[in-house]
Formats: structure tokens, C-alpha cells, sequence
């Protein structure tokens, strides 16, 4: 997962107010040190309406940043059945809502690309809380229940930032799916081909 990958900062840019400590050492921080004062992002409010739970996610939610050349995952609370190990061997992490980050998606992507991987994994731990599973799924990724959700979300809340389908296509292409799957995917997020 490269960030290289990752598109540019064209077509918009994240809310005012959203911020990224580029410099966090590797190692577990919490969320809000990583990324001060998204917890206070109207992003935040429409994503946990509720201010007691959007507390709590706020707080009790930790960044892991690591050195592997990764974006972003929520880390299982267990050991996956089906991912094929070397592929995609995730950290674990089953006392803790955490994030996995990669050290040069922090440190170098741009910061709207940051903004929306962030809340597409606040969703997750969110899904996971109300007992959805996030990987061991018989769905192709591009139907999976909890991603459609996860980037319905974000690519909404890019679009009232004014961001172009352009950059949403880049956004979406990940080089896990294929050809045919990322277009199922433009077409479920109503993002126009390129």
C-alpha cells in the first residue's frame, strides 16, 4: 500500500482547522496528538452526532505509526483467517482502538488525503462498535457493506469541501481491486469515470 500512490492536493483542500503533527516519532500516540483538534471538526460532529460518544472515540482512540510503506487500517483485535500472510500481515492490537499509519503517509501525503483516510477509519472503528465485521469478509472489497460506507462518508464530506471527481478517482484507486472493481466502486460512490 504506497502512499506514493495517493493523489495530490488538487481539487480542494481539508477543512480549516484540521492538522497533522507531520513529526509524531514511530511508536502509539493518541489520536488527538497525531492529528490535534479533529475531534472539534463539524467532519467530527456529523460523523458522531452524540458529544458524550464522540468524546470517547476522541480519546480513546490511539495512532500507531509505523515504518512499513502502508496508508492507513484499523488494526484487529485478532489474528485475520484470511488474509494470506506476507500479503498483508496486520499488527494486532486487541486491548485498543487503533489506527495503523504508515510513517511516509504521515509525514509526506497531502493533508486532504489525510483528512479522508482519517474519518473512513474513524467509520470503521465506529462499524466495529456496532459489531460489524471489517475483514474476514466473503465480499469482493468493493461490495463490502462497511467500505461503501466508509468512503460514501468521506467522499461526501470531500464534496462539500468542493473537491473534483478528478481527484476522487485517484482517491478511490487503491492497487488491491482490479480494473473492473474499481469501476463498480466509482459507479457505488457516483464519482464519473475518468
Amino acid at each position: 500500500m504506497p502512499p506514493t500512490s495517493r493523489p495530490g492536493a488538487r481539487g480542494g483542500a481539508p477543512p480549516a482547522g484540521f492538522r497533522v503533527r507531520r513529526d509524531l516519532p514511530l511508536g502509539r500516540h493518541p489520536l488527538l496528538e497525531a492529528f490535534p483538534g479533529l475531534d472539534r471538526l463539524a467532519t467530527a460532529r456529523r460523523q458522531e452526532p452524540e458529544a458524550d460518544g464522540r468524546r470517547r472515540r476522541y480519546a480513546e482512540t490511539r495512532i500507531e505509526l509505523v515504518a512499513a510503506d502502508l496508508w492507513m487500517y484499523v488494526a484487529p483485535r485478532h489474528r485475520l483467517k484470511t488474509i494470506r500472510r506476507g500479503r498483508f500481515d496486520p499488527l494486532v492490537a486487541p486491548e485498543a482502538d487503533v489506527i495503523v499509519v504508515g510513517e511516509a503517509h504521515l509525514r509526506s501525503s497531502p493533508e486532504l488525503t489525510l483528512f479522508l483516510d482519517i474519518f473512513h477509519e474513524l467509520c470503521h472503528l465506529a462499524q466495529r462498535d456496532r459489531g460489524m465485521e471489517l475483514f474476514d469478509r466473503p465480499e469482493s472489497y468493493v461490495r463490502r457493506p462497511t467500505e461503501l460506507e466508509a468512503y460514501r462518508f468521506v467522499i461526501d464530506e470531500a464534496r462539500r469541501l468542493g473537491v473534483d471527481d478528478a481527484f476522487l478517482r485517484e482517491y478511490l484507486r487503491v492497487e488491491w481491486i482490479s480494473p473492473e472493481e474499481f469501476d463498480e466502486l466509482l459507479r457505488a460512490m457516483e464519482v464519473a469515470p475518468g
